[in-house]
């Protein structure tokens, strides 16, 4: 005899076999019992929780030939011939490939003949929200008022697709996931009647890795089988799944917390190397970080923890990271998790999302790393200072020195910080000199389609470049005010990128000049203050008949004037 599946052998064929279900199994059971039982019942819920199997149960138990009872006795002839499938009374479809009205009219016309082999024909059609709205019409009438020895049972994952007018003639049971520790406990009874060796900590993993389903469940014990050698080890079960073991999870999270950007990093591409599954590993450290949670919020509830074993790391780490850092960190992943979908660059997302967790986020750093300062750390309270320089700026913001026409005036003093970034003021000046206003209004009337179509193209260069605005522009260069010094030094390492897409929206080769908005202010003003006294010293000069004399005598070149 050809093997089969796992998930095949141990199909239930009671209601008690249903596990994690028993809202359901317990209401069908009594109806069957007191023989009050629905002509329409409409079963969904999640993949692998049960559906078509308690279907099948249910006709065999309302067919059993000791009926009424609670379960089937699966020894008399139609529970056998149901069980398997030669009793042709109870009919199973498939409506992903029978969605026309010509199937459901069929089922239509043969519905109002008896039953030949059992007292009640059973009509079990599963994914039922694939049918055509015209096939559903069809079935209406059937629906509301069928034969009294015909039961309707539709499965779907979807309900919310199924119309209202079918959805209201049947009785609907919501299948919910299964939880892990139900999955376990049904795994367990598997292994054993099976005379296979599997450790625990690999239940748990794979019934994490199964997200509620059964049958996902019993496939991936099947597959852990086949590639372990004599016992199934936690290595085997990620191995096939693609997960992550919990040490690891542990150093990245740690990592993260410390700001320790660099090995973050290194663990991260170590992963992808290895050939893991960058999804897979983000949803396992969401849910390391939930479980990370909830066993700092209550130490007692360890028995509903999903993804992580509590042994001296975890709990060293929940001692070291704050529950407002565990949330802003789940947020982020989740967002990344969501990004990853649509992308061919998973692991571009993943070093976002653990760069912005690890640099970004102002959360409150253990006492074990106050004195090891990053360069991180430096970059971050240099972003506090300047936000601190700022306001008091707008408090009381400095006097306009009028300057020098031979002396440049005084600039700020360069930062002391490795990352600080130099402003080129005489690359601003020559482009305010051969600047344009309608240049400058065409890039901000285009800067919003430029931002969107960076961000689509490289998110790191967006990151860094989606707080600014253009402040000046000429045929050759813009001048991009950006809100601190940090973006400015950030978003050199993404410049190329920037004016390449600003050269597909635009149609212009710009290059891009960086400027804080503080020293964009100065400068802008600086400026114009030179511009107005020249022409005022124009104006003047033009106005005065003797100078207007000498300059046809000897031209402009050879005149000089004093007061």
């Amino acid at each position: 005899m050809s093997y089969q599946a796992l998930y095949r052998v141990w199909r239930p064929r009671q209601f008690q076999d249903v596990v994690g279900q028993t809202h359901i199994t317990r209401t069908l059971q009594n109806a069957i019992v007191q023989q009050k039982f629905s002509h329409a019942y409409i079963f969904s819920g999640p993949r692998g929780t049960g559906k078509t199997s308690a279907a099948k149960i249910f006709a065999k138990t309302i067919n059993c030939e000791r009926a009424p009872v609670q379960e089937p006795c699966n020894e008399c002839a139609a529970c056998q011939g149901i069980q398997d499938g030669s009793i042709s009374d109870i009919i199973e479809m498939d409506a992903a490939s029978n969605t026309s009205v010509e199937d459901i009219r069929e089922i239509r016309d043969k519905v109002k003949y008896a039953s030949s082999t059992v007292p009640f024909k059973v009509y079990i059609i599963d994914e039922v929200h694939m049918i055509s709205t015209s096939a559903f019409n069809a079935l209406l009438k059937t629906l509301e008022e069928p034969p009294s020895h015909v039961v309707f049972i539709l499965a779907t994952t979807e309900p919310h697709k199924i119309p209202l007018t079918v959805a209201s003639r049947c009785q609907r049971f919501d299948f919910k996931p299964i939880t892990s520790k139900t999955i376990v406990e049904r795994m367990h009874t598997v292994v054993e009647a099976e005379n296979i060796t599997v450790l625990p900590e690999a239940l748990e993993t794979i019934a994490l890795a199964a997200e509620g389903g059964m049958r996902d469940a019993l496939s991936i014990l099947d597959q852990a089988i086949s590639y372990s050698d004599e016992r199934v080890e936690l290595e085997d079960v990620l191995a096939v799944t693609g997960g992550v073991e919990q040490g690891f999870l542990t150093d990245i999270v740690q990592s993260m917390h410390e700001r320790n950007v660099q090995r973050a990093l290194s663990l991260l591409d170590d992963l992808i190397q290895n050939g893991k599954d960058p999804a897979r590993f983000v949803y396992d450290l969401i849910y390391f970080l939930r479980d990370l949670l909830l066993y700092k919020s209550a130490p007692s509830l360890e028995g509903i923890l999903e993804r992580a074993m509590v042994d001296d790391h975890f709990k060293q780490l929940a001692e070291d990271v704050s529950n407002d850092w565990i949330q802003g960190a789940i947020t982020h992943l989740n967002q990344c998790q969501q990004e990853i979908k649509w992308t061919n660059s998973p692991k571009v997302f993943i070093e976002i999302a653990l760069l912005t967790i690890a640099n970004k986020q102002e959360y409150q750093a253990s006492e074990a790393n106050g004195g090891d300062a990053t360069d991180v750390t430096k970059l971050v309270n240099r972003l506090e200072q300047l936000e601190k320089e700022l306001a008091m700026l707008k408090e009381a913001p400095p006097e306009a020195k009028q300057p020098s026409q031979q002396n440049e005036p005084k600039r700020p003093k360069p930062r002391s910080s490795k990352n600080s970034y130099n402003v080129p003021y005489d690359k601003i000046r020559r482009v305010l000199d051969a600047a344009e206003r309608p240049l400058l209004k065409e890039v901000q009337s285009q800067w919003a389609s430029f931002l969107s179509q960076l961000k689509s193209t490289s998110a790191p260069a967006h990151a860094t470049i989606q707080d600014s605005k253009p402040a000046a522009a000429s045929q050759e260069a813009l001048v991009v005010q950006f809100k601190y010094e940090i973006h400015c030094s950030l978003f050199l390492d993404n410049q190329h990128t920037a004016e390449s897409v600003l050269k597909n929206t635009t149609g212009r080769d710009w290059t891009i000049i960086p400027i804080p908005a503080n020293d964009w202010q100065q400068l802008r003003n600086e400026y114009i203050n030179k511009q107005e006294k020249s022409v005022t010293e124009e104006t003047s000069q033009a106005k005065d008949p003797l100078v207007e004399e000498a300059r046809k005598l000897v031209g402009d070149d050879l005149l000089e004037i004093h007061d």
